[in-house]
């Protein structure tokens, strides 16, 4: 047996299956033959060769964290994950982990970032309820307030009152200070409510949008991807959508520093943001990359658009101001499809990604257009 067949069964072991070669079967003892030739056991099998061959070839630990990834990447559970690390070894880059952390670590942030949406709702539910209740409340005390002010002068205004009329009028005045001071009180709350559903509606605009280049995020371009799917297929009007990828961005970082890549990234970001309109969104789907939605415009329409873009940049000379360093040459590679030439929204996205791909492989500096789904066709 092999250094890498030991390992693998070392590894095997460690994740709790009984013997190298086969894990224990359902009542704890090692599986007959007949189970372990099954195509259910055949399938776990490979399944976690294919989880123990990740992390030997990357050589990286057996870590809570990296066997989830592995296991994610291996079962298709995270696609984004599975297309970066792709990306990355046709680049010819390895797969560290420190750059395995940053990946899975970004991938976490969505799902947070959905966390963070929902108690957001929940928040501006209870505000606005908030809101009308005490609305509603300072304006019954203040009502309130107005008929006691009037039962006291009248009291007030009698001649001759008995110890007891005396007395009361002193109980309404006491009554009435209150009041007046419990509506102020509440007024106080109402504008603070207000001050915090102002705050609360910067927060959730600043959660739609990346820091970095003032763009909409992946999230929310994805929430624009449906509803302009929706609208665009009930008035007929075409749809592209386009993904972008700066050339050689790890070269840029590494000779210039990540504050100079971010310059570069704000740059071309700007230059994109250009072309948007209300029928033309544009977003950082992340790192180096963005992603584009054209409505109402054609494929050949869109990918002229976006070549003049491509074009300019290309003919841009860029400085490093912190080293008046030329960054030399910029360009970027796009890969765009037809959202309505395949069978949903997600599906359009994927076939920009892979025209993308070929793109970077036929030299970079230009776009590709990707075939027509044969399901579409």
């Amino acid at each position: 047996m092999s250094n890498s067949d030991n390992t693998s069964g070392s590894l095997l072991g460690w994740l709790g299956f009984r013997g190298a070669r086969h894990p224990a079967g359902a009542n704890g003892q090692s599986p007959s033959a007949s189970e372990t030739h099954s195509p259910f056991w055949q399938a776990r099998r490979e399944l976690l060769d294919e989880i123990a061959s990740f992390l030997l070839t990357h050589g990286l630990d057996v870590t809570a964290n990296n066997l989830l990834a592995a296991h994610e990447v291996a079962c298709g559970a995270n696609p984004a994950l599975a297309r970066q690390i792709a990306r990355r070894l046709a680049e010819g880059e390895a797969i560290t982990q420190q750059w395995l952390d940053e990946a899975t670590a970004a991938h976490d942030g969505e799902d947070k970032h959905d966390g963070i949406e929902q108690l957001m709702t929940r928040l501006e539910s209870t505000l606005e309820s908030f809101s009308k209740n005490t609305s509603a409340a300072r304006s019954a005390t203040s009502d309130y307030s107005d008929e006691l002010a009037q039962h006291v002068a009248e009291l007030d205004q009698v001649q001759q009152t008995g110890s007891i009329i005396s007395s009361l009028a002193d109980l309404a005045k006491a009554m009435l200070e209150r009041t007046r001071r419990l509506e102020t009180d509440m007024r106080r709350s109402e504008d603070e409510a207000k001050g915090l559903r102002r705050s609360l509606e910067k927060a959730k605009r600043d959660a739609e949008v990346d820091h970095l280049t003032g763009l909409l995020n992946r999230r929310s371009f994805e929430a624009v991807l449906d509803r302009e799917f929706h609208e665009a297929r009930a008035q007929l009007d075409p749809l592209v959508v386009a993904f972008c990828d700066i050339d050689h961005f790890k070269q840029i970082n590494d000779n210039h520093g990540h504050e100079a890549g971010d310059r570069v990234i704000r740059a071309i970001a700007d230059m994109l943001a250009g072309v948007s309109d209300d029928n033309c969104h544009v977003a950082r789907h992340g790192g180096e990359e963005f992603v584009m939605l054209f409505r109402g415009a054609t494929l050949t329409e869109a990918k002229k658009r976006l070549d003049d873009v491509r074009e300019q940049m290309a003919e841009r000379r860029l400085v490093n101001r912190k080293t008046d360093e030329a960054f030399g040459r910029i360009t970027f590679s796009a890969g765009i499809a037809d959202v309505f030439d395949h069978s949903d929204p997600r599906a359009a996205l994927r076939a920009a990604d892979e025209a993308l791909y070929a793109a970077k492989e036929a030299g970079r500096n230009q776009i590709c257009i990707a075939p027509r789904a044969e399901a579409s066709a």
